[in-house]
């Protein structure tokens, strides 16, 4: 808790922003039921709007006033992809500077199905949520040409997922929807796991032990392997690693991400939180500068902690001058 409480004071989240859930270790099962979803922080202007068919693919709309089509924040919660919710996300510090607010919920791993891996459904929900808020922007006052994701833990790593990936839109889709981009304007988040490759996150932290559920279906009897296993089958592995580990698809053409954290990094060494720990965030932060992509690192006292908070770079990004 300690943790959290630092990360609020340092990069301007409150705990009711980002709730425990969003930063946990989530490897690890549930020792009791699930808690039934408290209300929103703030009350959305539109609730549970669906994007897709399944109960658990809607999102919550909160609308600036402005007669000019407004930026927008898109919030993915954390939980380790297995829980957590929309409703823990405050938005009134983005309302307050014009800035519209999307929300969104998504199957979890343990509900995917037959979608394989099972990251794949909460990456692609994520996805399919942002191209259906972009086919609102005429109705919803929103400039689909400024979204910026952000999120913690689970939350981060989809959307620097978003902002890594190559378009998903399909222009000849007969999908409206579908049809729509899902580039992003920018991202910042807090506590990001920015690789799914079990080999890279043991040399970055060799107690790391986040990953594995993403790429092995869970639920009921059955259960996932341990990291040992997954790190034993890499290679069979390898081009699902490759398609949804953000590390893997950074390219020149990216969008200026922050990344922040609550402790410095500490390459190669093991780390008293490995699963939202800088050592995720250092190797990114390098191969972007590399591609001409830009990425800012912010953990207590780094040397280039600017802005001090995800909300003055998301506003900053959102609302700067064209």
């Amino acid at each position: 808790m300690f943790r959290l409480l630092l990360l609020g004071l340092v990069f301007g989240f409150s705990l009711s922003t980002l709730p425990a859930t969003t930063l946990c270790a989530a490897d690890k099962p549930a020792e009791k039921p699930a808690e039934k979803p408290k209300a929103p922080v703030d009350p959305p202007t539109l609730a549970n709007v669906s994007y897709g068919e399944h109960p658990k693919q809607v999102i919550d709309f909160y609308k600036a006033e402005s007669k000019e089509p407004t930026p927008v924040v898109f919030y993915i919660h954390g939980g380790g992809w297995r829980g957590g919710s929309k409703n823990a996300f405050g938005a009134k510090t983005y309302l307050a500077e014009g800035i519209s607010v999307v929300s969104v919920e998504y199957r979890f791993v343990q509900e995917a199905g037959d979608v394989t891996p099972p990251v794949k459904a909460p990456l692609h929900d994520a996805a399919r949520a942002l191209q259906f808020v972009r086919s609102k922007a005429a109705e919803w006052n929103i400039d689909k040409k400024r979204i910026g994701a952000t999120g913690g833990s689970a939350g981060a790593c989809s959307s620097l997922w978003l902002a890594f990936h190559d378009d998903l839109a399909d222009p000849k889709s007969s999908d409206p929807v579908a049809r729509e981009s899902t580039r992003l304007t920018c991202a910042a988040v807090v506590g990001a796991q920015t690789s799914l490759d079990p080999k890279q996150i043991r040399e970055w932290m060799p107690n790391g032990t986040y990953g594995a559920h993403a790429f092995y279906p869970s639920g009921g009897d059955k259960k996932v392997p341990a990291f040992a296993t997954w790190l034993e089958e890499r290679e069979k592995l390898m081009p699902w690693i490759q398609e949804y580990s953000p590390y893997s698809l950074v390219t020149a053409d990216d969008p200026p991400v922050a990344l922040f954290y609550g402790s410095a990094p500490a390459m190669g060494k093991e780390t008293k939180d490995p699963t939202h720990s800088a050592n995720y965030g250092l190797p990114l932060q390098e191969k972007c500068k590399s591609v001409g992509v830009e990425c800012e690192l912010n953990y207590p006292k780094s040397p280039d902690a600017k802005p001090a908070t995800v909300h003055s770079y998301l506003i900053g990004k959102l609302t700067a001058k064209k």
